[in-house]
C-alpha cells in the first residue's frame, strides 16, 4: 500500500513494533479463535524477537484453565467466548509472562457454531499492562469464510492494541 507521495505506507504491525521497540516494551499473546495468526502478524516484522516474549494458542477450555488460570467457574458460567474469559486470559498471561503488555483473543470464527447470543463473527479482545486493562467486543460479518474471519479478528485486535499502546506510550 502506498500513500499519495509514492512512499510505502507503514502497516499496523510496523506501527506497533515501533512503539514496542521505542519504549523497550515486551509483548505476549494468548489466542483462541485466531489460532496463532495474531502472533504471526506481530512477528512478521523484522526484529520482533526484541519485543516478543511468549505466545500461546489456548484453544481448549482445559488449556485456558491450566496455562492461563481462567477459572472453571468463569468457563461454566460465561463460556470461553465471553468478556469475562478474555479478561481472565489477559490477567493470567500477564502474571505468567510478566510482559509489559499482553493481548488475548477468544471468539467464534465459524462458519459453523455460534448461537443467537454468541454468533459466528463474535470476538473478544483483552489487553493488559501493569497499569491498565481493557476488554472489547467486536462483531464481524458472519458470512466471511473462516480464513477471512480470523484475519478480520486479528485486524481489530491489532488496531485496538495500537490505540492502547499509543495511549500508554504518549
Amino acid at each position: 500500500m502506498f500513500n499519495i507521495f509514492g512512499k510505502k505506507k507503514e502497516s499496523i504491525e510496523q506501527k506497533i513494533a515501533k512503539i514496542l521497540f521505542d519504549n523497550s516494551m515486551i509483548i505476549s499473546t494468548a489466542e483462541s479463535c485466531t489460532g496463532g495468526l495474531l502472533s504471526s502478524r506481530l512477528t512478521d516484522v523484522s526484529g520482533s524477537s526484541l519485543y516478543t516474549k511468549l505466545n500461546f494458542v489456548t484453544y481448549s477450555n482445559e488449556v485456558k484453565h491450566s496455562l492461563l488460570g481462567v477459572t472453571t467457574e468463569t468457563l461454566e458460567k460465561f463460556g470461553a467466548v465471553s468478556k469475562e474469559c478474555a479478561a481472565e486470559m489477559a490477567v493470567g498471561l500477564h502474571e505468567r509472562t510478566n510482559a509489559d503488555v499482553v493481548i488475548c483473543t477468544t471468539g467464534i470464527a465459524g462458519p459453523t457454531g455460534g448461537s443467537p447470543n454468541k454468533p459466528v463473527g463474535l470476538v473478544y479482545v483483552a489487553i493488559k499492562s501493569k497499569y491498565k486493562a481493557v476488554v472489547q467486543e467486536f462483531r464481524i460479518n458472519p458470512k466471511l469464510n473462516r480464513k477471512k474471519m480470523k484475519y478480520k479478528f486479528t485486524q481489530v485486535a491489532l488496531e485496538m492494541l495500537y490505540d492502547f499502546l499509543s495511549d500508554i506510550s504518549a
